[in-house]
Order: C-alpha cells, then structure tokens, then sequence
C-alpha cells in the first residue's frame, strides 16, 4: 500500500492528528494509558518524511527499553520511514561515543562494565568491609542513582541522610565504597552504563567540534515516555538540541514509576513553561481497556498531580473490576490458576492473559499453582526469549537459509526451516521440553503472519536479526507473570494483580507522602494493562503466617468502583 498524507492522518483522533500535523516546533504530547502514543509519534514522524519538513537521517526518536525502539522502527519503517534512528538513550550515546573517542581522546572507548556487583565487591575488600550480594545490589542503586541525579561524590554525601542507606551501612562507608569504586574503574580503564552518558556530555561541553558535529547529524528529536528521564539524561538531549527548539516529547506523570532510579516527571510537566509557544496535545481517549477498568483507574489518580482523566473509546462495557480476598498468600493463587483455567476453557488464549505482582518472590507460588492446573506460563524478566538455545538455532538457520532461497512463499521457507528442527504445525501432546520447545518454535512462525505483505525470505530475517538485538520478543502462547515493573509498555484481554495487602501494595519500605504515592502510579499502571478483564486480590496472611495483613488502602479507595468476587473476605 502506498502511504499518503492522507492515508498517515485517516484514522487518527482529533487530539492525535494535532500532534501529527505540529511538525516544527516544541510540542509535548500529554498521553495516558491506552491512548495511542505510539501511533501519533510514529505517524507525526512519517509525516514529517513523507512531506520533506524532516529529511530521515536528521531525526532521533528516543525510547527507554531497546524493546520500545525495535517497536518504533518496526512500525516507522511499515509507515515508509525506515531510515529514521529510534534507539535508547544508553544506545544513541553509545554509538557517539565509540566515534568520537578515537578523534577526541585516542584509542578506543573503554569497556563497558556487565554490571557493578563485581568492582564494588573488590572495594569493599579493599576497605575490609564485608557485605552480602544484597547490600552490594542495592549499592548498585545508589552508584546509579546518585549518577543519574547529576550528583558528585561530594554533593551526593552532603543529602545523603535523607536516603535510605543500604544494609547496616553508615554514610562513611557508602561514601568510600563509591569513591574507591570509581577509582578502582578509572584504573582498569573501564565504564559503567552512566558514565556513557557522562563521556558523552562532557565531550559536547568541552569539544565544539564534536557540538558541531552531534548537532549537525540530528536536527530533530522525540521522546518518548518522558515521565522516566533523569536529570542526567535531560542534560544530555539538551546538549544535543543545543539551542534549536524541535523537540516532541511524549509522556504521562500518572506512570512515573522510577522515581527510585532518578526519573522526574517534572521535566514533562513543567515542559509548557520552558517553551511558552509550545503545543501541547493532551491525549486522553483510551483505546485499549472497557469502561468500568478506565472507571477504576480515573478513581485511584482522582486528584494527584499531573493526572489525565481517561474516557473509554470502546462501547461495549464489559465486566467490573473484581476484588477477591483468600485466607493466605498459597490460597490466592491456586484461586487466580482456576480463573485462569475457566478463562482458557471459555476460548481465551494463554498469551492473552497476564497476573502481575509486586516483588519477583510473589511468582513462585503462581507457578506452583498454573502447574498444578495444567497452564503453560512464562516469567517476564526470566531467560530472554531469543536467549533460549532452540531459539538461537532457528535463527542461524533461517538465516543461512535466507541467503539461497529466493523467489519462494515466505511461509514455505520459514516453515521448511522450522519443520527441520521439530516444528509442527500441531501443537505436541506431551508437555514439559518438548511443549516448550514447540511454543518457542511456533512463535518464530508466528511472526510470518505479522510480516508486511511482499515481504521476501532475506527481509524477514533481517528484520528478525534486528529483533533479537533489541530483544523485541514475539507472542508466546502461555499465561505471563510479571512484575507491574516489568508489564509497563504491555497489555493483555485479562489481567490479574494479586498480592493487593498493605506491606506489598504499598511496599512496606514506602514511608514518605512520595514514595506512597510512587506505589499508586505502580497500581495504576498494572490495572491500565487490562484490555476487558481485570481482577483484583490480596490475602489475609503470608505463607509464615506470622502475623494478619490488612487489604492495600488502595483497595479501600476503589471501594464501589469494583465488583467484589464470590468468596470475597472483608478486612
């Protein structure tokens, strides 16, 4: 199909197609949950080509996750775009920085550090400090915390008492540990993923050169999920944009959950007083979830700063939220396998369905339980998908297949290759391996059906090659449990959030006006993945029982905005 002008803006909404026609210029796109982000920046950036205001190599969409960016460009180059850059931050900086290193510096960029675990181990050795995997994770934190901010060592001890310091740790031996950790880095010539970020911007600020040059590759740029920048990163794209004003940024403050990690919504909403002429577009007709799930969720953010309020697009209501409590933490999750198993047996397919939860540890008992019904399901944030070995032999295969067969249906030569190493167009009776095998398998073929029409074999796989570096994984026909961390950006037909008891939801470390209100966004985010479904749970005690939990206060404040389910406890 050929896209036109007006085959980009038919189909937009009146708000959308405003932002998609305001192509020069600052313009901030206030986005809830559902309502169509992407296909506005993606639309207003295929504009921009199609009619000649943006010439392609000139624009830089930035994203958070390398999953967002394979989505960007996958549906930018479907639009006639394909020569646009969308990349993370992290990878945007990273390529600068290993081609201007060599000129500016000498030699190559230094190697980047896995992780921090390790160097800050061998400071603790160093200070004779001993200290559990735990504590030096959350030291991590603070390493990258303190960097984002934008802080010093120096200023960063100097506010220091007004965090929550990590383990049984005094502000003395944070402070060292971080000082002889970036001593221990300087001299082994090595980075971690912030001083990317700090290389790089100190290289626009120092050489003008390399201003010069960074500002004269991208003249235009969009944000998305602009709730989430950092100080740090914020001082970066203002280097990059040096004093233009093209800038689109796209956000919603009601999903400003990485408060801990150095994002700030203020950026986003104080963006219409940086730019007095900006446009500002609010985007608030939520497309993906039924009126009473968009009810609950213009209830829990009633009030808080920066909220949109949501109007459900979609005419058929569908059910109320549930609310369901259980006698204990094993109880409620044996209770969301059997919904889970009705759902299913009424026609509702396993990828189409999601239970999120707080902390990773709530996952153990839902796999037990999906077990013990028969549910295939996948961790969100376990093994990658295109980690698993069966998965990295398909692709080599398909590959190297790729490059000698030419002319054939793109079915035939997906499905010859995959039928090689044991696909089949039926699922296998047997479950365990060789189920999940079949299923990993299926959703490579899965993907032929997602290929734009005309697609040739070698396209196909190129596009998969890109899909593996960005970790962009397809649909796999099981139930997912996720954190509500990890299912941002994501959504499903029917959702489930358990663990909804004070101590969880709100974590109990939450004690500050603040960080409660952090909890909030958390929940709003997880109800706002439910497409038709949602329930809603929290039991009464722990799996030690030690001592009676009370339903989460936010539970409380949805009161009649949701139905409460058969076998509901009152607190």
């Amino acid at each position: 199909m050929t896209v036109t002008a007006d085959s980009l803006l038919q189909g937009l909404d009146e708000q959308q197609r405003i932002a998609a026609e305001a192509l020069i210029g600052p313009v901030c796109m206030l986005a809830g949950a559902g309502t169509g982000k992407t296909r506005a920046i993606t639309h207003r950036i295929a504009l921009g080509v199609l009619t000649g205001a943006y010439a392609p190599n000139r624009v830089m969409a930035l994203t958070f996750t390398s999953r967002s960016a394979a989505e960007l460009r996958g549906r930018l180059r479907q639009l006639g775009a394909g020569g646009v850059a969308a990349r993370t931050f992290h990878a945007a900086a990273l390529s600068q920085l290993n081609y201007f290193w060599p000129h500016v510096v000498g030699g190559q960029a230094p190697r980047i550090l896995d992780g921090k675990g390790r160097i800050l181990g061998h400071a603790a050795e160093a200070l004779h400090l001993k200290i559990d995997t735990a504590t030096l994770r959350d030291l991590a934190a603070e390493v990258e915390w303190r960097k984002t901010s934008g802080l010093s060592i120096e200023q960063y001890a100097a506010g220091i008492a007004r965090r929550s310091l990590p383990g049984r740790l005094d502000v003395g031996q944070v402070v060292d540990l971080q000082q002889t950790y970036e001593k221990l880095k300087d001299d082994r010539k090595q980075i971690d993923f912030e001083d990317v970020l700090l290389a790089m911007a100190g290289m626009i600020e120092a050489e003008p050169s390399v201003a010069l040059q960074v500002r004269e590759q991208y003249r235009f740029f969009v944000v998305d999920e602009y709730q989430d920048v950092s100080p740090l990163q914020h001082d970066l794209l203002a280097l990059w944009l040096g004093d233009r004003r093209d800038l689109c940024v796209v956000g919603d403050a009601s999903q400003t959950i990485y408060s801990f990690a150095g994002a700030r919504s203020d950026y986003l909403l104080d963006f219409p007083k940086h730019y007095e002429d900006a446009t500002v577009v609010r985007l608030e007709q939520n497309y993906r979830s039924t009126a009473p799930i968009v009810s609950a969720a213009n209830q829990l953010m009633r009030g808080r700063s920066g909220a949109l309020t949501l109007h459900a697009a979609q005419s058929d209501t569908g059910p109320d939220p549930s609310v369901r409590g259980y006698a204990s933490d094993m109880a409620e999750a044996r209770g969301v396998a059997e919904q889970i198993l009705q759902l299913i047996d009424t026609g509702t397919k396993p990828e189409d369905i999601a239970v999120l939860f707080r902390v990773n540890v709530q996952a153990a008992l839902l796999e037990t339980a999906l077990t013990e019904v028969g549910v295939s399901y996948q961790i969100r944030g376990a093994k990658r998908f295109f980690d698993l070995p069966e998965v990295k032999q398909a692709v080599m295969s398909l590959r190297a297949a790729s490059v000698s067969i030419i002319g054939e249906p793109l079915f035939k030569s997906v499905s010859d290759v995959l039928r090689s190493l044991g696909w089949s167009q039926t699922a296998p009776e047997t479950r365990g391996a060789v189920q999940s095998r079949w299923e990993s398998l299926n959703a490579l073929m899965g993907l032929v059906d997602q290929a734009a029409a005309g697609t040739t074999f070698r396209q196909f796989t190129d596009e998969l090659m890109e899909r593996q570096a960005g970790q962009h994984e397809p649909t796999v026909s099981a139930v997912t449990l996720a954190t509500m961390h990890s299912a941002k950006g994501l959504e499903w037909d029917a959702v489930f959030v358990v663990g909804l008891s004070e101590g969880l939801v709100p974590i109990s470390y939450a004690s500050t006006f603040e960080q409660i209100d952090e909890e909030r966004r958390l929940l709003y985010v997880g109800i706002t993945r439910a497409r038709r479904r949602l329930a809603l749970s929290w039991s009464s005690s722990g799996v030690q029982a030690r001592a009676a939990r009370e339903r989460s206060r936010f539970l409380q404040e949805l009161g009649s905005r949701t139905a409460r389910g058969a076998g509901a406890r009152t607190a």
